[in-house]
């Protein structure tokens, strides 16, 4: 009796090499007694391990013979969580999968540049970004477009913030395609990250809180000063005016270390000539033009004492 899990060390395998080293009618009947599941046309599975995402995945590119791509390319790449609904692999113009399960294969006559994960072949981060971002402004097409769109801004926010991916490569990528969905509203998020911006909240200050032209000089993002013989970062700066702005997110600043942490960063300032305004994520929320005058003013008497 030949072992299933010695036979499918990762839970999941082609029928018909499961058949060559059995025989046709025990792959059958395995699956007709349900040692075995029928995943996806011609791939069989472990039951126990079928509803795991990894082996799906992996039955989804044995069965199309494409790599995985869009949201299931993040996940492999560990730029996001493992996405529930389909599995995205992408395929030839020529091929044309049929009669699959859970599986979305898209279509495209572009070169595919192509990175390995594990036992995963995945599209590279940045075309996979911009494939999952076009995907999720198509909401004729992908009736989880909404819920998938948050997802594509954080891998993008997040993704380059890490070093993950570049920057430019993703504007590059995004520029062949300059018909795809929602092109301006991600062309519009790179500029914000390119001029500083590294978290939604940052990008949420930028557009609604930060005072600039012409009332006061724009603001310098990841603003950075040499302080007792350390670098620091400055969520945003006026040089000129020497006035800090921090925008304190409930994640990163709310247990009592943090506090502290932030009270000796604006102690360290205030003694080389700073002013340090320090704004809770509630108040941002609540009252940003409110937060936008108070900047305003203060850059501005720090304007006429200079």
């Amino acid at each position: 009796m030949h072992q299933l899990t010695a036979l499918l060390p990762d839970s999941v395998g082609l029928r018909s090499d499961i058949a060559r080293v059995t025989s046709p009618s025990t792959v059958s009947r395995w699956l007709a007694r349900g040692d075995l599941v029928l995943l996806q046309p011609g791939v069989v599975a472990l039951p126990e391990r079928a509803s795991d995402w990894a082996v799906r995945a992996h039955a989804a590119a044995l069965w199309t013979g494409g790599p995985l791509s869009h949201l299931s390319a993040l996940h492999a790449a560990g730029l996001v969580t493992a996405p529930h609904g389909p599995v995205h692999v992408t395929v030839p113009v020529g091929r044309y999968p049929r009669g699959g399960s859970q599986v979305i294969a898209h279509r495209s006559d572009r070169r595919l540049t192509t990175v390995r994960y594990g036992m995963f072949e995945a599209v590279a981060s940045e075309r996979s970004l911009v494939d999952t971002w076009a995907w999720a402004h198509s909401p004729n097409r992908n009736p989880r477009g909404p819920e998938e769109i948050p997802i594509a801004r954080r891998a993008v926010i997040e993704g380059i913030r890490s070093r993950a991916v570049r920057l430019l490569a993703l504007r590059r990528d995004s520029d062949r395609r300059r018909l795809h969905a929602g092109r301006s509203s991600l062309v519009a998020l790179l500029d914000l990250i390119a001029g500083g911006c590294e978290s939604e909240l940052e990008i949420w200050g930028a557009l609604h809180v930060l005072p600039g032209a012409p009332h006061v000089p724009a603001p310098v993002q990841q603003f950075r000063i040499e302080v007792s013989g350390r670098w620091l970062r400055l969520d945003a700066a006026y040089p000129v005016a020497r006035v800090a702005v921090e925008l304190d997110g409930a994640a990163f600043h709310g247990s009592r270390e943090a506090r502290e942490r932030d009270l000796r960063r604006d102690t360290a300032l205030a003694a080389l000539g700073w002013v340090v305004l320090r704004f809770s994520y509630a108040r941002l929320m609540a009252d940003p033009e409110g937060c936008r005058r108070e900047i305003e003013a203060v850059v501005r008497a720090g304007l006429v004492n200079r």
